[in-house]
């Protein structure tokens, strides 16, 4: 994918594993970064695993290694794909009441949901609420202390783990002066009245050209919103040319081109050449030529900006998919025309956000706003509009002024957000489209004998209840153009539950974090994974219990900014004398990071792949 002006691509290497093919992993360009860390600037690097046994109840240091006949039972390797559900379509849900409230106490049962009118099985179900997120969370110890004397010496400099990501993107693109201003203020006044000190900010745009990374830092973020203005694409703006012979708008311009509405086509006609009998090129250019000029030059502006905001939005999805927690953006622009051209392009954001579980919520910044058939105040219709041709253009661009918030409501829809709009309080626009909804069902589907062939595919929940009430959900799904492999699904399947922040015990685990410091500014963070092998998945043969667990660890800085992943392939061929001391002992796996001081979040991923079960924790841990 390529780079939108003002950002360019980072790579980031792993040593099995390259999380960061969910790219972008950060959307701002060498120029534009912000100051960071001690950490961000020196990459952690891994140190190698070990995979031993523990002989107490609480969480330990490995014990002294295996021998090398128990070596030839535990076989730490790269990793192998395991099973995935890779054609899940997952559809979130939001259910209001008839005073807009949200429903709260809905069952599997009660919905139905409908692919092209054929009934679906719903196969997974689950109830979601903000609360969801904010999950128990295992801290650091300093190698040989305990955690309460280290927690009594951080004091104040204990790390509390980030629980929300809000991404708030201006469309600088398609913003007037005086819709962006209004913005800033109410964007300001969120700012310092409406952040929870566990949640993470930042601020892009359409263009790119101004723009924060997600941070805790207020001041920065409150710096980056006080400078926003709207940007021009490209160096002719027809939108604002009063000499445009004929003025016409994308609307229009798209039925005359795309799709040759005559209507269209005889109406610009007319209106081309009333004014060009009034212009130095009367009997000189002829009026239907004129019309292709200005449809051609309308829809290549239109086409443009419209892209630029599809695509934008796109990367901040693929930003937000690798944060650790509940994630949600909030579009703010006066809406744009999506024609079929991008239609398309559209569904697959909602598609990619609805898989990532990041809502996106819209705030049209035009506040109260009719619709005016004799068009935008700031560009009024000129004096030589053709008469005759006046009311089908009033058609066109009432028209196109109306469907400006087509794909705000689209993509909320879609997601389970909100869209807030024909209200001039912004303030409480902010307020709600910030927040999320108080409870959203995700549903999930296998559609059966799905054909990789990229079509389209409608779909319909409904709900089984009588009672009168409003229903939020994405109205379809392209089917992929290819098939995954299985390496494919793995890593598809990996990210999934690294990039998330909830925590599961499919197998049991046990985390614990410790760091040794062997200078003022070098310090090594062990990882210890426990994991309980009486709820792994084994099979025997020859004698052996065979299974294999995927053991995934991945830190972030304090900002949920992913910085490196260690993963190891953990196969397991055990006797049964050796089964039954580990079924008592556990098994641990110890994975190490080379670190530097300062704030940092670990999420431990653990998946017996025979038995398709996952294991999830969060932890967060302060160096000093």
């Amino acid at each position: 994918m390529g780079a939108v002006a003002g950002f360019s691509l980072p790579t980031v290497s792993l040593r099995v594993l390259l999380f960061c093919l969910l790219t972008p992993c950060a959307l701002l360009s060498a120029a534009q970064s912000p100051q960071t860390d001690s950490q961000q600037q020196t990459p952690a690097a891994p140190a190698s695993s070990e995979v031993t046994t523990t002989q107490q109840s609480g969480p330990a240091s490995p014990t002294k290694a295996p021998t090398s006949d128990a070596a030839s039972e535990v076989d730490a390797h790269p990793s192998v794909p395991f099973e995935s559900h890779v054609n899940l379509v997952p559809v979130r849900v939001v259910v209001r009441d008839s005073s807009g409230k949200v429903v709260t106490n809905l069952t599997k049962e009660d919905f139905r949901l409908f692919q092209d009118r054929r009934p679906q099985t719903i196969s997974v179900f689950t109830v979601e609420t903000p609360a969801s997120t904010a999950k128990q969370v295992v801290r650091g110890e300093a190698a040989g202390q305990p955690v309460d004397t280290m927690t009594k010496d951080l004091g104040s400099r204990t790390l509390a783990m980030p629980t929300r990501f809000v991404a708030l993107l201006f469309d600088d693109v398609h913003l007037k002066m005086q819709d962006l201003l209004q913005a800033r203020v109410a964007a300001m006044h969120y700012l310092d009245s409406s952040i929870d000190p566990s949640e993470r900010v930042a601020i892009f745009t359409t263009s790119g050209q101004t723009q924060v990374d997600f941070t805790d830092d207020r001041a920065k973020v409150r710096a980056v919103v006080a400078q926003l203005m709207p940007h021009l694409i490209g160096a002719y703006d027809p939108t604002e040319d009063i000499d445009q012979c004929p003025q016409m708008g994308y609307y229009e311009a798209d039925e005359i081109l795309n799709k040759n509405d005559q209507n269209a086509i005889a109406a610009a006609t007319a209106d081309a050449a009333a004014c060009l009998a009034r212009t130095a090129l009367s009997g000189i250019e002829d009026p239907s030529l004129a019309v292709q000029r200005s449809a051609q030059e309308m829809l290549l502006y239109g086409d443009t900006n419209a892209e630029y905001a599809t695509r934008r939005l796109m990367e901040v999805v693929r930003r937000m998919s690798a944060l650790p927690g509940q994630r949600s953006i909030v579009l703010i622009s006066p809406g744009f025309l999506i024609t079929t051209t991008h239609q398309y392009d559209i569904l697959d954001v909602i598609d990619k956000a609805t898989r990532a579980n990041i809502f996106i919520n819209a705030l049209d910044a035009r506040g109260l706003y009719t619709v005016d058939a004799n068009g935008d105040i700031s560009r009024p219709l000129p004096i030589y509009s053709n008469p005759a041709a006046a009311g089908q253009g009033a058609i066109y661009r009432s028209q196109e002024q109306a469907s400006q918030s087509d794909a705000m409501a689209e993509l909320s829809d879609g997601t389970g957000g909100l869209f807030f709009r024909s209200n001039n309080d912004l303030d409480a626009g902010f307020r709600n489209a910030v927040s999320v909804p108080e409870v959203s069902y995700l549903l999930g589907f296998t559609p059966e004998a799905l054909k990789f062939d990229g079509k389209f595919h409608q779909i319909k929940v409904t709900l089984a209840t009588k009672e009168k009430f409003t229903l939020q959900a994405r109205r379809g799904f392209f089917a992929p153009k290819h098939g995954q492999t299985p390496e494919e699904a793995a890593k598809q399947d990996i990210e999934e539950a690294v990039f998330s922040q909830e925590e599961r015990q499919g197998v049991p685990i046990e985390l614990q974090l410790q760091y040794f410091k062997s200078n003022a500014v070098d310090a090594k963070l062990s990882v210890l994974t426990r994991v309980d092998v009486t709820r792994v998945r084994f099979e025997k043969t020859e004698g052996r219990n065979l299974g294999n667990l995927t053991v995934v660890a991945a830190l972030f800085d304090r900002n949920g900014n992913f910085i490196r992943g260690n993963q190891e392939s953990v196969g397991l061929r055990l006797k049964d004398a050796t089964l039954e001391k580990l079924s008592h002992s556990g098994m641990t796996v110890k994975m190490g990071f080379d670190v530097k001081p300062g704030g940092y979040i670990v999420r431990l991923v653990v998946r017996d792949s025979k038995a398709s079960l996952t294991s999830a924790r969060n932890g967060v841990i302060e160096i000093p």
